[in-house]
């Protein structure tokens, strides 16, 4: 037992692999390539405070381009979690929103973005400690 032990382990908690020789992750890896991926999640939490317009997404989602933001919407429509309406007007006017399965990923979301918040600055601190331990590293 090491000094440091304390007798309560928190480790994650243990994932069963579905047995299968071509899936090993049972979709995990894919699941989570859509939901973590950098704007899924910026548009995800943009959402959760209801239906947006396209430039209102893009506008909130600080950095992202017009074809990404298009990208973004589509994977995230074609995963059902977002669902894109389109109203018979002219100009059409198109909103999308969260849907049940969507929303159901805000809370998990929140506290990505809570847990962010809180340790940004031990995990700048640490980037700045490993980097001038090693200097001329290539790790961004």
């Amino acid at each position: 037992m090491s000094v440091r032990h304390t007798e309560v382990t928190a480790g994650p908690a243990p994932l069963t692999p579905c047995g299968q020789p071509e899936h090993p992750d049972c979709g995990i890896r894919d699941v989570l390539d859509r939901v973590g991926d950098k704007w899924s999640v910026l548009v995800i939490v943009e959402l959760a405070g209801g239906p947006r317009r396209f430039r209102q997404l893009q506008r909130a989602v600080d950095g992202i381009s017009q074809r990404m933001l298009t990208l973004t919407v589509r994977r995230l429509e074609r995963d059902g979690l977002v669902t894109r309406t389109v109203y018979p007007t002219v100009p059409a006017q198109v909103d999308y929103r969260l849907t049940d399965t969507g929303a159901s990923l805000t809370h998990l979301v929140k506290a990505l973005a809570d847990w962010s918040l809180e340790h940004r600055d031990a995990l700048a601190l640490a980037r700045r400690t490993y980097d001038d331990e090693h200097p001329g590293n290539e790790i961004r």
